[in-house]
This record gives C-alpha cells, sequence and structure tokens, in this order.
C-alpha cells in the first residue's frame, strides 16, 4: 500500500464518498483500505477505546472477497469495501453484543439487526462494534464492562452518548462511516462532542428490529459519518419499510442519494440560542457565531422558540416506560451489577401510574401540534446540540449548567431530547470549537419527516465551515513514533 503508507491518518479520514470512488476506480482495494483503517485502529483506540470488539482476520477476509468480487465484474453494492463499524446495542450474527452491559457480556446473537444487515448486503465490511454506556442510559460513553471511551480532541474529556464510541470512531478515521441510535440525543450529542455528523431521522424512517417496544416511537436508528454527504449515503442504505418494523415508513433510501445542493434565499430560519434552558457560555457563544453563516447563505434568520411546556415531564415518564419494559425483568436478579441511573430509570418506569403515562401522551401530543404550527412559518429551527461542552470523562454526568441544578442525569441533555419528543428529523453538524479547542456542533432541525431538507441545509453549512475538517491530534504515543 505504497502510495497510502506515507499518511494512512489523512488517508482514513477522507469522506468515505471518496473512499468509495477510489475504491470502486480500481485506484485502491478494499483490502488496502481495511489495512489502512486497522492501522488506524491499533494508533487510536488503545487512547480512546471506541472499539470495544474488534474483528481484524474476519474484516480482512470479507475485504478480500470484496476485492474478489469487483474482479468477476459483479455489481458492487452502494457501501462496497468501506469498513464500518456498529454501535453495540445492534445485533451482530455471530459477533458479541453487550449492550455495555455486564449481563450481557457473553451475549452472540444469532441474527442482525436490520441495520447491521442493510450495511452488510450493501456490500459494507464490519470491523467491529463501538462502545455505548450501559443500555444507551446517558450521554456519556462508560461502563464497568468496557471502561470510559474517551474524545479524540481532549483525551481527559468524554465524547458524548450514547453514540460514543461510534463517534470517537470516526474522528479518528477508524472506520468509513458508523451507525448510532438516538433516544435523548445520542446520535447528536456525540456528533457535536466529536466534529462529525450524526442524524436523527425521522420515527421510522429506519426501520428497528430486533425491538423490544416497536411501538414506542422514542429512539430512532441512524446514520453518523465524518460529512454531511456521507451521511446521507448511509441513510439511503437504512431507510425503507420493513414488515419486520410495524412502524417503518414506505419507500426507501433513494432520495437520499440525489444531491444535496439546494439554494436557500429566502430560506425562514428560527434561531434559538438556549431553547429556553441553561446553555454554558462557551456554548452559547459558538451557537451564536452560526447566524451570520445562515444569513451569507441567503437565510432569513428570526430569533424564535417553540413552546416547550411539559416536554421535560413527557420525555421523562416516557423514557421511564421504555426502561421498565425493556429492562424491568433485570433488577431481580442483576440490580448489583446494574449501574445506578439505569436501576434508577427502570424504576421510575415502574412507579409510574396509568394517569402518570395517559398525562405523558396528551403532552407529548400537544408539543408535536405547537411544533406542526411553529414549523409552518420557519422551514427550519437552529439551536444548540447540547447545553455543554465535552467534560472531563471522570464526570458521569453534569450536575449543574451556569448555576441551574440538572435534577436527574439526562436533564442536561434537554436541548436534544425535547427535539426528540417532538419526534422532528435532526442533524448536528460540525460548526466550531471552544476557546479550548473542543468541538461544538450546531442542531438543525427540520419539519416533519423532511431529513433531505435538514441533509441539504446542513450540507451548505458544511461547505461555508469546513469544520470537520479539523482533524484530532495523533495519540502521543504515535506522534513519538513519527
Amino acid at each position: 500500500m505504497t502510495a497510502l503508507s506515507a499518511d494512512i491518518q489523512a488517508f482514513c479520514r477522507r469522506p468515505a464518498a471518496e473512499i468509495l470512488a477510489d475504491i470502486r476506480s480500481g485506484r485502491v482495494s478494499a483490502r488496502e483500505t481495511m489495512e489502512a483503517h486497522l492501522a488506524c485502529i491499533a494508533a487510536w483506540n488503545p487512547a480512546v477505546n471506541a472499539i470495544v470488539t474488534l474483528v481484524a482476520e474476519d474484516a480482512l477476509r470479507a475485504a478480500a472477497a470484496a476485492d474478489a468480487a469487483q474482479a468477476r465484474g459483479e455489481p458492487l453494492g452502494p457501501l462496497h469495501g468501506l469498513p464500518v463499524a456498529h454501535k453495540d446495542s445492534f445485533s451482530t450474527k455471530g459477533l458479541r453484543t453487550t449492550f455495555g452491559s455486564r449481563v450481557f457480556a457473553d451475549n452472540v446473537p444469532a441474527c442482525d439487526s436490520i441495520v447491521v444487515e442493510r450495511q452488510r448486503r450493501a456490500g459494507a465490511v464490519t470491523v467491529g462494534k463501538t462502545n455505548l454506556p450501559e443500555f444507551g442510559a446517558g450521554s456519556q460513553t462508560f461502563n464497568a464492562l468496557f471502561g470510559a471511551t474517551r474524545n479524540p480532541y481532549d483525551l481527559g474529556k468524554t465524547p458524548g452518548g450514547s453514540s460514543g464510541g461510534s463517534a470517537a470512531a470516526l474522528a479518528c478515521g477508524m472506520v468509513a462511516l458508523a451507525d448510532g441510535s438516538d433516544m435523548g440525543g445520542s446520535l447528536r450529542n456525540p456528533a457535536s462532542f466529536c466534529n462529525v455528523v450524526g442524524l436523527r431521522p425521522a420515527v421510522g424512517r429506519v426501520p428497528q428490529w430486533p425491538a423490544a417496544d416497536p411501538f414506542g416511537g422514542l429512539t430512532v436508528a441512524g446514520p453518523m459519518g465524518r460529512t454531511v454527504t456521507d451521511v446521507a449515503l448511509l441513510l439511503s442504505v437504512l431507510a425503507g419499510e420493513d414488515p419486520r418494523d410495524p412502524v417503518s415508513l414506505p419507500g426507501d433510501g433513494a432520495a437520499f442519494a440525489q444531491s444535496l445542493e439546494r439554494g436557500f434565499r429566502g430560506c425562514r430560519i428560527a434561531f434559538s440560542e438556549d431553547l429556553g434552558l441553561p446553555v454554558a457560555a462557551d456554548v452559547r457563544a459558538a451557537t451564536r457565531a452560526c447566524v451570520p453563516v445562515f444569513e451569507d447563505i441567503g437565510c432569513i434568520v428570526e430569533a424564535a422558540t417553540p413552546d416547550f411546556r411539559g416536554a421535560a415531564e413527557s420525555f421523562q415518564a416516557l423514557r421511564g416506560l421504555a426502561f421498565a419494559s425493556g429492562y424491568g425483568g433485570l433488577l431481580p436478579r442483576c440490580r448489583g451489577v446494574l449501574k445506578d441511573t439505569v436501576v434508577w430509570n427502570i424504576e421510575y418506569g415502574q412507579t409510574l401510574t396509568g394517569s402518570d403515562v395517559a398525562a405523558a401522551g396528551l403532552a407529548r401530543a400537544a408539543l408535536v401540534q405547537r411544533m406542526r404550527s411553529f414549523m409552518e412559518t420557519h422551514e427550519f429551527l437552529v439551536a444548540p446540540v447540547s447545553q455543554v461542552a465535552p467534560f472531563p470523562v471522570e464526570e458521569e454526568y453534569i450536575r449543574n449548567i451556569e448555576g441551574v441544578d440538572m435534577p436527574t442525569y439526562i436533564d442536561w441533555m434537554r436541548s436534544a431530547f425535547y427535539i426528540s419528543l417532538s419526534g422532528h428529523p435532526a442533524i448536528s453538524v460540525p460548526f466550531g470549537f471552544t476557546p479550548e479547542g473542543l468541538p461544538v456542533g450546531i442542531q438543525i432541525v427540520g419539519r416533519h419527516r423532511d431529513e433531505i431538507g435538514v441533509l441539504r441545509l446542513a450540507y451548505a453549512v458544511e461547505r461555508a465551515v469546513g469544520a470537520w475538517r479539523a482533524a484530532p491530534r495523533l495519540p502521543p504515543e504515535e506522534r513519538e513514533a513519527r
């Protein structure tokens, strides 16, 4: 791999779409591509702990098979030869899936999740599984089974969560694409913290199976990438109806494979620097700085914030219900090995009355209608992704923002979970950095099921700013070796 060995790091941090074009044209083979990414894993993973199960030999064999198929002139899938990793909450046939919990330390599924199945069918090559907090509980990626994942831009900070392993792996160039899930911000928060792109699609856009409660409507699966184009590429593969998911949306992902070019002159955007929430000063300043960018591309930017009355209480109740139904059966026999916040969330859900659940559903329905009215006069809402910048990896969660106490371990993520509750698609796109050099993304929220609109506006911002190009520095041991 002479042409690549001079700068493997730079090669592996290129957009996945460019790497794919090189493989298809024969400029580089799928096996050479995999070897380069495995070199990045060897250099970075000991420092960041993003990939927790690695199947290097299997990946090399699969990459060689992809090359052989290409040599025979067989049709090539839309992700042909691209190295990918799957969040450790997605089932992988024959490959350990732990959910970040000691309870499932030796769990080897007999089937793939739809998300994994579709990537493999599209020609992607699985290199391993990425870290997450236990059962995806919280926006800080650590667990008792694998330990903490660290932020590539500052190894003393968290990459966020719960798809923190996916975001960190992308930032380092360990994989070309990654997947994740999002209940309260788990695709958007780590993307913001790690200077990559994370899209929360509309409910049902990406089918989910196996699923404990397919009608839950809070958690979605979605794509992550280093660029907006890469995220659209992966979404084009993941999206589309599947009978195993009763709420999956009709159609396929073809719409997301089209051009992201669009003019935005006269487009009305609502901008809120805080969504009515406490926001750290450095994040507030970085978010406010995006307004001239939107104006420069022709948008009409107006200060406006949706009415989120009752959203916090509704989300907490519906989240508690999801934890009680999904993991409540574990408490009698596994309480001692579950983390405290998981136990709390399960027990909170178990204490809910029928009236509590009804009230939460009604509050959510009212929010959906208020958001629909709000978005009739604004095509997009732009706001902070997270209320704080990346924080110390030893700190399990944020307890206070600008003097305001956070009652629970997820309250510091209201800026993301308010949007989750509304059901609107939202993306985190890299925008800038704090004075300390920590990444800050901005959140773009679109109209009902308008992921393509969200992707196009994010693409325009990405071209104007180009923040994703600021790569993390190599780990200390690798710098010394050079």
